[in-house]
């Protein structure tokens, strides 16, 4: 199964208002409503408030008012249920050692 990726998104208030939506308020005084489905659980490494992780399609939308930040992204993995660190791709490049040719490359068993 794919992994999602998610953002951690500081807020104030996190109130569930029905079975399937949250409506989220930070501290610049915006709010908006979050489905529940988009909600990965809470930011535990944030110490000074409550953060959240929210799925990033959702909170990059253009009508999604709350106050975000792209420096916290991690990926949420189904089977485990838990957000995994973001993870740098690194490209390495690999040249193969040269070997010199050969003076004569002919196979003396298969000469005619």
């Amino acid at each position: 199964m794919k992994k999602i990726k998610v953002v951690s998104v500081r807020l104030k208030t996190l109130t569930e208002i029905s079975l399937k939506c949250y409506k989220a308020a930070d501290w610049q005084g915006n709010s908006a409503l979050i489905p529940k489905s988009q909600v990965f659980g809470q930011d535990c490494d944030v110490i000074k408030c409550d953060a959240y992780w929210i799925s990033e399609w959702f909170a990059r939308k253009e009508d999604f008012d709350l106050m975000i930040s792209l420096k916290k992204i991690g990926w949420y993995n189904p089977n485990s249920g838990n957000v995994e660190q973001n993870f740098e791709i690194i490209v390495e490049h690999h040249s193969p050692a040269k070997i010199s040719p050969l003076e004569n490359n002919t196979i003396e068993k298969l000469k005619k």
